[in-house]
């Protein structure tokens, strides 16, 4: 490969010069992977210049599957003679809150953990410490005091509200939530083909007594009530939430924002206390129904448009229902692909967990486990399987089956005791424990996760497998 200086690099910056990029000692073209870049045209930030310091920042990028993909861009080196730039900054995340040990770490920078999946069944209201985290950046610090939350319609700010005011004017709603990343289970995907994304076990998902103002209030004091001029008269179509962790932010559809039975929050407590940093407080938005990354975490501002949000997690690849078919986005138009918002019918057994070792004299195994659909639709069966699928059994539901119909905004709890059939009773066998959900809309899961893969490795709601190991009493 030939050579590069830096100043023969830093001349392209643009799509019809080329745009190359650097990384440690590489120099890289970029052109063709722009458009597929899973974080959307920020990628241009670099164009002409070194990566290095942008993937400080974004600590995902270290994989081995990235550094694939950057490989196969590589045109050229720089000149070993010329004086590499050291990028002298503070780390960016040096400032996160402190943090417990209680959650299974899938990135340290930005931080993302999911919650210990064994632990789930033993709290219906997931304690703060154990819920999940889903980060893109480092954790703004937001003071309460110097807190103010923007209305806006388009570009034109409507009014302001400070986090007291936010407290004092509106009535006060509570109600448990369940979040999860649209992303959870993607790990089970890698079985199929690689993905995109970081490798989710069944735990991106936790549930919390969410409490603060509805939207819809808070959007009819500014004027912007389901009956106002300026909604119905504009187009309005969309509510736009952008976060203090720019460039964050992301949008729902007008009728959710603005539903009665929606219930959506402009949500200041969780669990009963002030929300912590770590999960978007002071201020943050909650979606019930929907994937949690249109729940956007400390919310300054709210504006009504007539589009969806601008950023690469509203419009590009990273939440868009892409077809099994789509082995990579070159070329894709990801606008053109539908943007997630209510999730599908899913469930997951907690316990017991891959690999476990059974006695197989006890003669049975009690699974536990969690069901959950997008847009409040009700868990009205979980149907289990010990024997890989040949026979089926009907699960116990516990906490979250009593929810009122089509508002089920939280997780169902589920249990099963199976005997062990006498034809696998032996020291030795492996034992595929299975669950599958089905909801008030009669929506089931599917059987096959080829039949759900797809390269951003989102959206896996198929059976839910377990293999477990009969072993003896000794063992």
């Amino acid at each position: 490969l030939p050579y590069y200086s830096r100043k023969e690099v830093a001349e392209h910056k643009r799509k019809e010069d080329r745009i190359w990029v650097t990384y440690k000692d590489g120099v890289y073209d970029i052109t063709e992977f722009v458009d597929a870049h899973p974080g959307g045209d920020r990628i241009l930030l670099a164009s002409g210049g070194p990566i290095d310091h942008f993937w400080a920042m974004y600590n995902q990028h270290t994989t081995k599957q990235v550094l694939e993909i950057l490989a196969r861009h590589r045109i050229g080196t720089l000149f070993p003679h010329e004086e590499v730039v050291q990028i002298d900054f503070e780390d960016p995340y040096a400032n996160d809150p402190p943090r417990a040990p209680l959650g299974a770490v899938r990135c340290e920078k930005p931080y993302n953990s999911e919650t210990v999946v064994e632990l789930i069944p033993d709290n219906y209201i997931t304690p703060e410490p154990m819920h999940y985290k889903r980060h893109h950046h480092p954790v703004p610090d937001v003071k309460h005091d110097d807190y103010r939350l923007v209305l806006a319609f388009e570009d034109a700010n409507i009014l302001q509200i400070s986090l007291k005011d936010l407290q004092a004017r509106f009535d006060k709603h509570e109600f448990p939530v369940t979040l999860q990343c649209a992303g959870n289970r993607r790990y089970e995907l890698q079985g199929v083909a690689p993905v995109q994304g970081l490798e989710w076990d069944c735990g991106a998902i936790s549930t919390a007594v969410w409490g603060g103002a509805l939207l819809r209030d808070v959007l009819s004091f500014a004027g912007m009530g389901d009956e106002s001029a300026l909604i119905e008269r504009a187009g309005v179509e969309h509510i736009q939430f952008e976060g203090s962790d720019k460039p964050y932010d992301a949008s729902i559809p007008i009728d959710k924002a603005l539903s009665k039975f929606g219930d959506v929050l402009v949500a200041y407590e969780m669990n009963g206390k002030p929300i912590p940093r770590e999960h978007g407080g002071p201020v943050r938005i909650i979606v019930p129904g929907h994937l949690a990354a249109r729940s956007v975490k400390w919310c300054h501002r709210i504006t009504a448009s007539k589009v969806e949000s601008h950023s690469g997690w509203q419009r590009g690849v990273a939440y868009k229902s892409a077809g099994t078919y789509i082995n990579s986005f070159d070329g894709v138009d990801a606008e053109k692909l539908p943007s997630v918002q209510e999730l599908p019918v899913n469930s997951a057994i907690c316990t017991p967990r891959p690999g476990s070792s059974i006695d197989f004299e006890e003669g049975a195994v009690t699974l536990k486990g969690w069901a959950w659909s997008g847009g409040g639709r009700n868990i009205i069966r979980v149907d289990v399987s010990i024997d890989g699928g040949l026979t089926w059994h009907p699960a116990e539901l516990k906490q979250g089956s009593e929810q009122k119909y089509n508002k089920a905004w939280a997780w169902t709890f589920w249990e099963a005791e199976l005997d062990i059939p006498e034809h696998l009773r032996r020291p030795g066998q492996k034992l595929e424990l299975i669950c599958r959900a089905v909801d008030s809309a009669c929506n089931q899961q599917p059987e096959k996760t080829r039949s759900v893969w797809n390269l951003r490795g989102i959206l896996n709601n198929s059976y839910h497998r377990v293999q477990v190991n009969l072993v003896e009493p000794s063992e």
